[in-house]
């Protein structure tokens, strides 16, 4: 009855992947007798593992496979198969693919090695597999795959020796050797799970598939995988970030100590590896990294249990010293902070501890504390509003009873609502009843004090990056900054030349055409104009090389600073030029010498081969290389992810004025890398980018020196690879007038819309929200931070969200009049979803029908083939809408189907 209840379940929830999970029928292509094969072993599993379907075994060679009637192909069989299982030579799945596509099989599982981890022929062979599974929309799990596993539905569609407890965890592997050991070790911790997939070398299905699957899966609470690649990195993210808010997601990757290939000429390409850029793809998309097998199943289990902490406070709760500095030691070096007590708190649990307690945190309330005295003090720590979390230790001694203690904390703790309360009960059979009591009422428990502490590390930081993705920023719009004209030019102009190298002079222009401050660069070509350059600009000045071929002008000697007159400028020149070869010397760049006063800074980008352009910034100058202080990201940033990325670096904390000094203008720091990743992402013809030093103190914040390489001349926009994350779409910016004469901007919505769509919300009707939402929203929930996060924060790869923005008449600040979005459909990105509303005063001046025929000329460029919207049969408008936009109405006593089919 359970497995058939989930089975419903796992039906009820509509994905276009359920027939793998779900299936009616499956073929086993390659099912086999022998002993210890593996087409013997997957038909064992299917036939001893109901799974509610039929199962149809293929095998030319034999008329039937262990008492089961065999076919001949996939063609043979005579019922429609929802899933093939395919397990024979790698040479022969090409032609068998092709039959399923025949025979309408709707999903495959690839069992056989040999593809593409064995070279060329492997990969060819993956190539012509994929080409025609396409033409038949046949989705394919592996190669190379130990299978599927879905305990509630009850199939059993892999190799395994054994099959999983029912659970509420979905556990991904990219290795079929870690799912058999997960699985053994998951037995002897009586651990379930609601799918166990090996995902193989992910021909087709990815990451970003399967994470949506179980993100929309009722009976899936948290997905856990373990990764050796990324495979498709702007899948992974686009569906990391939305499944993350409302599941867990925790990762652990294999093969981190493996760096990628450096870029020798760039500061940046030298300090970033894929590890590094894959841990910023994780903070970015809210994912939690672990490092360890036993960290990933702890996690599992206690952001199951408890709340996550909204800081890193945590506060420490002991009956003995050493434990608590033991905890301590392990939560400062992880970058946790002890709590503050409150001076009433201090007050409060002076009032019930004995005399001689800690008076700080941690809170040693003694070796003789009784339970009475542990449940007192945890209310009162709890309740300080300096705590973010709570850690409990106990230490087995005399006067201690484990037990009578778990059971007064107990009460305490299910009071406690918004902080995560951990335990650690020290010992081994003394505490182990008063551990199984915590336990049971959901209150998370480790034997090791420092290990209790290092996984609060690991939530407070989750959770940090979580509230990263949906914190509204500001400096929503640069264009009064930005002139991509005179860029582009400069670009352009240098790939015309056949030069991947532009000059310093170029390079500042570029940043200054972005709204980058620059010092002011003049080039000189002679010795008498660098003379007359730095007579104008007024003395001391800085000499560095003009030259279209060297990349780092300090190691040869190239930049020559604090020139207080004509001699030394003559004499820096001559030197320059008598060292460096006719054909790099083009002449020298004069500046003003900055006041070097402050901290030197780094800001950079290269290209990932799987994650396209990032960002790197921190500590700068000559020796960027020896303190290797710096923190990556990945573009585009707002000035919250801006911040973020600084808070990484040590130089930070002097940014914010230490030792007297005053705090560097941060809102103007963080202006400006939200400048340079629009740079980044606006010309992606820019292969690396190093501004080095960008010199910052006060309200000072200047590049004194710039180097961008670009791509080679013969490599277009269309063979770069793509940032991970989309780019804000500013294409889809446009102007329209409505019938009352009112101009209004249609443009993408943008995270720092939040405070408009506030106002946008107040300004609507009860009945409109309604007619949109299918239900009633009260208005504290509609204005909520967390509700229009959603809305405005969106993945632009995903859905396209469309303001329609207006300035008020009287007062002339900016309305947004409607929002209106097309959103694909999880697993079938050829289709998307329609919604649409417009503020109650502006209906009825043709609003809706703009919108409308904006988003479906959208959708034909996304390459979406249908749209579709779902109306309440009362919203005459929005399907009379439809109905003038060619939508089809197909009318149900519930609802009404809008479809509109794209060519």
């Amino acid at each position: 009855m359970a497995t058939e209840k989930a089975h419903d379940i796992m039906r009820y929830h509509h994905n276009p992947l359920n027939f793998m999970f779900a299936p009616k029928s499956v073929a086993l292509i390659g099912a086999s007798e022998k002993e210890g094969s593996v087409g013997r072993t997957l038909l064992w599993n299917l036939i001893t593992h109901p799974f509610g379907g039929t199962v149809f075994p293929v095998n030319p060679k034999r008329k039937s496979v262990m008492g089961i009637k065999a076919y001949s192909s996939i063609q043979d069989v005579p019922e429609n198969v929802d899933l093939a299982i395919i397990a024979t030579p790698a040479v022969t799945i090409p032609d068998i693919i092709r039959d399923c596509v025949k025979a309408k099989v709707k999903g495959v599982i690839i069992i056989s090695a040999g593809f593409k981890e064995i070279g060329a022929e492997g990969l060819r062979l993956e190539k012509e597999v994929l080409a025609e599974a396409k033409k038949g929309n046949l989705r394919i799990i592996g190669p190379n795959c130990l299978g599927l596993i879905c305990p509630p539905t009850g199939l059993n569609a892999s190799f395994a020796s054994a099959s999983p407890k029912m659970g509420n965890v979905a556990f991904i592997s990219q290795s079929g050797a870690f799912c058999t050991a997960i699985l053994d070790w998951s037995f002897a911790e009586n651990l379930g799970f609601s799918a166990f997939i090996s995902i193989g070398s992910m021909l087709d299905v990815d990451w970003g598939d399967l994470i949506y699957y179980f993100g929309d899966d009722p009976l899936t609470k948290s997905i856990v995988i373990y990764m050796e690649s990324i495979g498709n990195a702007r899948s992974f993210i686009s569906a990391a970030r939305e499944v993350a808010l409302s599941k867990p997601i925790i990762v652990i990757k294999g093969g981190r100590t493996q760096e990628a290939a450096r870029a020798a000429a760039s500061h940046t390409g030298a300090l970033s590896s894929s590890d590094k850029v894959l841990a910023a793809a994780f903070r970015r998309s809210g994912v939690l990294q672990v490092d360890t097998v036993k960290e990933v199943f702890n996690m599992t289990e206690i952001l199951a249990k408890q709340p996550r902490p909204k800081g890193r406070n945590l506060t420490i709760l002991t009956n003995a010293g050493g434990p608590g500095v033991l905890a301590t030691d392990a939560l400062t070096w992880g970058k946790g902070k002890l709590a503050k007590l409150s001076d009433n708190t201090i007050e409060e649990l002076n009032k019930i501890l004995p005399l001689h307690w800690s008076h700080s945190n941690p809170i040693d309330i003694l070796g003789d504390a009784n339970p009475e005295r542990y449940a007192k003090a945890l209310e009162i720590a709890a309740n300080d509003p300096n705590s973010d979390a709570l850690l409990v230790i106990l230490t087995p001694q005399d006067m201690t009873d484990p037990t009578k203690t778990a059971e007064a904390l107990v009460k305490v703790a299910q009071k406690i609502k918004d902080k995560p309360v951990l335990a650690s009960w020290m010992g081994g059979e003394t505490v182990a009843k008063g551990s199984e009591i915590l336990n049971n009422a959901h209150i998370y428990t480790q034997p090791y004090p420092d290990d209790a502490a290092r996984l609060f590390n690991l939530m407070w930081r989750y959770s940090y990056n979580l509230r990263g993705l949906y914190e509204t920023p500001s400096f929503g719009e640069s264009d009064d900054f930005v002139n991509r004209d005179i860029a582009e030019n400069i670009i352009n102009h240098a790939r015309e030349q056949n030069r991947t190298l532009l000059t310093e002079y170029e390079s500042k222009q570029l940043l200054k055409a972005y709204g980058i401050p620059i010092i002011e660069t003049i080039i000189a070509e002679n010795v008498e104009d660098a003379i007359a350059v730095s007579e104008k600009i007024g003395y001391p000045v800085v000499l560095k090389l003009h030259s279209e071929t060297i990349t780092h002008k300090t190691d040869v000697g190239g930049v020559k600073l604090n020139l207080k007159n004509g001699d030394e400028v003559k004499q820096a020149f001559l030197e320059m030029q008598s060292r460096i070869s006719a054909s790099d010397f083009l002449g020298v760049s004069v500046q003003k010498m900055a006041n070097l006063e402050g901290y030197e800074l780094i800001l950079g980008s290269t290209v990932d081969p799987q994650f396209g352009a990032v960002i790197l910034f921190g500590t700068g100058g000559q020796l960027v290389e020896v303190y290797q202080d710096q923190a990556i990201a990945l573009p585009p940033l707002n000035t919250t992810l801006a911040k973020r990325l600084m808070e990484q670096t040590k130089i930070y904390t002097a940014l914010k004025g230490v030792r007297g000094r005053k705090s560097v203008d941060l809102e103007k720091l963080k202006q400006i890398l939200v400048l340079f990743s629009q740079l980044v992402l606006e010309q992606p013809l820019i292969k690396e980018i190093d501004i080095n030093p960008l010199l910052v103190s006060g309200n000072q914040l200047i590049a004194l020196d710039a180097r961008v390489l670009l791509y080679d001349a013969t490599i277009s926009k269309e063979d770069i690879i793509p940032p991970a994350i989309r780019p804000y779409p500013n294409q889809y910016l446009s102007y329209c007038q409505l019938s009352n004469g009112r101009e209004v901007i249609i443009r993408p919505i943008r995270p720092e819309d939040e405070p408009e769509a506030v106002n946008f919300c107040r300004d609507l009707s009860q009945e409109s929200v309604y007619l949109r939402y299918f239900h009633s929203i009260s208005h504290k929930s509609l204005i909520s931070h967390e509700r229009l996060a959603r809305i405005c924060f969106i993945d632009y790869d995903q859905e396209i969200a469309l303001v329609a923005e207006s300035l008020q008449p009287d007062s002339k600040e900016k309305e947004i009049l409607a929002i209106a979005r097309l959103s694909k459909v999880h697993g079938t990105p050829e289709s998307a979803e329609l919604g649409m509303l417009v503020k109650d005063k502006c209906q009825k001046q043709g609003l809706g029908s703009i919108l409308g025929q904006k988003l479906i000329e959208i959708a034909k460029q996304e390459e979406i083939r249908s749209i579709i919207a779902e109306i309440l049969p009362e919203n005459i408008g929005m399907q009379n809408l439809c109905q003038k936009l060619g939508f089809r109405l197909d009318k149900h006593s519930d609802v009404v189907k809008a479809v509109l089919q794209l060519n």
